[in-house]
């Protein structure tokens, strides 16, 4: 994953969130634009609107913790991918959310207060995810 100036290696969480993890290799090479979050705390995410992950609720959290990442598949809310960098209590307009935790950053995670600073500050930085 490359956010912004930074770069980040990150595990899949197949055990956990096999069919969630599946559902976000489908949709890679992925860029987008990650911005900082309005309710949950410090994390930015990437709002994806409508789209249709296939996946319903499966190793889902409302406090992910820094580095991991969480698929929110839609219903309440609109789909949305979020990445925590610090404290996150998960939620929208439309109240707390659960999101899907289906990759954690192994490599890099010492920048992720850096991108957050960022994304509050300067506003949205490109991201993108590749697999290798």
């Amino acid at each position: 994953m490359a956010a912004g100036p930074f770069s980040f290696v990150l595990r899949f969480e197949t055990t956990e969130a096999p069919d969630t993890v599946a559902a976000f290799r489908r949709l890679l090479p992925l860029t987008s634009k990650i911005i900082h979050v309005r309710w949950s705390g410090e994390a930015g995410w990437i709002p994806m609107g409508d789209l249709d992950v296939g996946v319903r609720a499966e190793n889902s959290t409302s406090y992910p913790h820094p580095g991991e990442l969480v698929l929110y598949p839609g219903g309440v809310s609109e789909t949305e991918l979020l990445i925590g960098y610090g404290y996150v209590n998960f939620a929208s307009k439309a109240g707390q959310l659960a999101g899907n935790h289906f990759a954690t950053v192994i490599e890099g995670g010492e920048n992720l207060p850096a991108l957050g600073k960022m994304l509050l500050w300067d506003g949205a930085q490109e991201i993108s995810f590749l697999e290798t």
